[in-house]
């Protein structure tokens, strides 16, 4: 992940035009996958420790209380869950597992590129 990269820019102009909705689980997956040896390499740690504090102090925190299985990856039902709570108008994302729901009780599953073109 880098700046210029489209995820990083869909990121901040999220951060600017929009709400952003965090959770602890959503936050602690984050902070996993950008630490994973195979990705941590690719990832400057000046940019991962920007990214992973603007997730703190820059947006607003849930704490999910419905469950939901609707996901084939159980490990991504943390972001509707967080989408449900947040009551999202948009869920960005790259992962094939939620971008295959859309839309998603009524709520738009786009990924990054087609977040930015509007």
């Amino acid at each position: 992940m880098n700046a210029g990269g489209v995820p990083y820019r869909a990121f901040d102009l999220a951060r600017t035009t929009d709400r952003l909705a965090m959770s602890q689980a959503v936050f602690d997956e984050v902070d996993a996958v950008l630490h994973r040896p195979t990705l941590a390499r690719f990832v400057d740690p000046a940019l991962r420790a920007e990214l992973l504090d603007q997730l703190l102090s820059g947006t607003e925190w849930f704490l999910p209380v419905v469950r939901v299985a609707d996901c084939r990856d159980p490990d991504d039902n943390m972001y509707l869950e967080l989408a449900l709570v947040a009551q999202a108008s948009t869920i960005v994302s790259g992962d094939q597992d939620l971008l295959v729901l859309h839309p998603w009780r009524g709520i738009p599953i786009v990924r990054p590129a087609d977040y930015l073109a509007g």
